[in-house]
């Protein structure tokens, strides 16, 4: 969905200009006649406004007015201000009131397009920083939460209705919805704010340490055990204790945890005693958990134990509104990273992205981002950073530009043909050097190599991917030289 431009100006004439000319940038327009309507629209529960451009001089009330009640009110619109005369101390007071930029009347269209991009990219770069520096800090909230999905506004609703107690809550729904950003947000408004969040992916856990890593042991409770070892649940004591992919705990593990959640406290491997912990249990899954207590690989007490509040998070083809906004974040902060000036994303690649399925959720939206802020050259995103999803959307074609005329026309021209052959990075070449087809042991290593990558040493969602077991899948990096480490090391990467 395209930005939501609110113009505010008393002049009927000036207000159709600007209207028309902001509308053909392929932005979104509403327009007021007046300061305090522009207040009153920015209040709504309608279509959130991206963007207030502000004539300074109004009679009911100014452009001054209207930017000193968003700052009490703490309304983070971005708002370029319209001055007649542009003096230069009008131009610093609306600077120092909050104003990100201004133009002058009449404002030219290519002035004004660059003064709307520079605003949004500005608006996107503070607000992903804001939502970074309170999620390390445990007081993210809902509000840092970007959407204008019907079904995800009411997931949030209910996260904030269960923030109110020490309920567990199991939040449902595909890889890469958003489930541990959910999770934080839900400590970021109950009385642990600012209390540890440990994130522990059950799906990862080697089979043999589950229980080491959960609940801790003691010096010399196994081979190995060359010191005290605290766990996750102590970890996570007077916080939250967020567990992904619960689905995937081993049987011996979860009759453990239903002990910890019933009695709270643990049992640490190798201790004499039991260890009092309080903690929030926040689960989450990508699994229907009643099937997998049907094939009796999840204990059915323990998941009506866990499933005393769930929350259904959609996956994000079903909140393509947010999409934009969401690429547009992720364009601003990944440009500041990679040290690139990146404006934000043409209309035809809003386009674009929003026509994708998205399989991988938001997850493969964020990667998709990263690599076209690092292939781009120019200062937008374009539908050419974006190859292998245009591929898979009609009407959408990568083309590559077309080769310049010769410079005399009328002279015979001799061309040397060269043959290109364009290949997707990770599409997997069955040929060797040699021509012949590769061995399957080969296909088979390189296949596991790029899903190492691809899916960040996420175990679990690995073997899932390829259709094998997870112990089958440890065995077969085991003889290629993969260990966990690597894993995580090439995950974290």
């Amino acid at each position: 969905m395209t930005s939501t431009v609110l113009i505010a100006d008393d002049d009927p004439v000036q207000r159709r200009l600007l209207e028309a000319m902001v509308r053909r940038f392929g932005y979104a327009v509403e327009t007021v006649d007046g300061g305090e309507a522009a207040l009153a629209r920015l209040e709504a529960n309608d279509t959130p406004i991206d963007l207030l451009i502000l004539d300074l001089v109004m009679p009911d009330l100014d452009g001054m007015g209207v930017l000193g009640r968003l700052r009490e009110r703490r309304l983070g619109v971005p708002a370029i201000v319209q001055t007649t005369h542009g003096s230069i101390e009008a131009v610093i007071s609306a600077m120092r009131a909050g104003a990100l930029d201004f133009v002058v009347k009449p404002v030219g269209a290519e002035r004004l397009q660059v003064s709307i991009k520079n605003a949004l990219r500005f608006d996107a770069l503070e607000e992903e920083v804001r939502r970074m520096t309170r999620r390390a800090s445990g007081t993210l909230t809902f509000k840092d939460i970007v959407t204008k999905s019907e079904a995800m506004e009411r997931a949030m609703r209910l996260g904030e209705r269960a923030a109110r107690s020490n309920i567990p809550v199991l939040l449902e729904g595909e890889s890469g919805v958003g489930k541990e950003l959910m999770a934080r947000a839900i400590q970021g408004v109950s009385e642990r704010k600012g209390k540890p969040f440990v994130t522990v992916n059950c799906g990862a856990l080697p089979e043999n340490l589950v229980e080491s890593i959960l609940f801790g042991h003691e010096k010399g409770a196994f081979t190995g055990a060359n010191e005290k070892h605290t766990g996750k649940f102590v970890d996570a004591n007077g916080g939250t204790l967020f567990l992904d992919e619960i689905g995937e705990l081993p049987l011996e593990a979860q009759v453990k945890l239903l002990r910890a959640l019933q009695e709270g406290e643990i049992d640490p491997v190798g201790a004499k005693r039991s260890t009092k912990v309080d903690i929030r249990l926040i689960s989450a899954t990508n699994q229907n958990l009643i099937e997998q207590v049907e094939r009796g690989r999840f204990r059915e007490d323990l998941y009506y134990r866990l499933h005393v509040f769930p929350i259904t998070l959609p996956p994000l083809r079903a909140r393509r509104d947010d999409i934009g906004d969401l690429a547009r974040r992720f364009a601003a902060r990944f440009a500041a990273e990679e040290g690139k000036r990146i404006r934000g994303l043409t209309s035809e690649t809003l386009a674009l992205l929003t026509r994708y399925d998205w399989p991988g959720n938001v997850r493969q939206l964020e990667n998709a981002v990263f690599r076209a802020v690092v292939l781009a050259d120019d200062d937008e995103l374009t539908v050419a950073e974006f190859p292998q999803i245009a591929a898979q959307v009609e009407g959408f074609d990568v083309r590559m530009p077309p080769l310049p005329p010769p410079q005399h026309a009328s002279a015979p021209v001799e061309r040397e043909i060269v043959r290109v052959e364009m290949r997707d990075p990770n599409v997997m070449p069955l040929l060797d050097d040699t021509g012949e087809v590769r061995r399957l042991e080969e296909i088979e290593a390189a296949a596991i190599r790029f899903a190492l990558t691809f899916y960040r040493g996420q175990m679990s969602e690995m073997a899932r991917r390829l259709g094998i077991g997870r112990s089958t899948l440890y065995r077969k990096m085991k003889e290629l030289g993969l260990h966990e480490g690597e894993a995580s090391n090439e995950a974290a990467a």
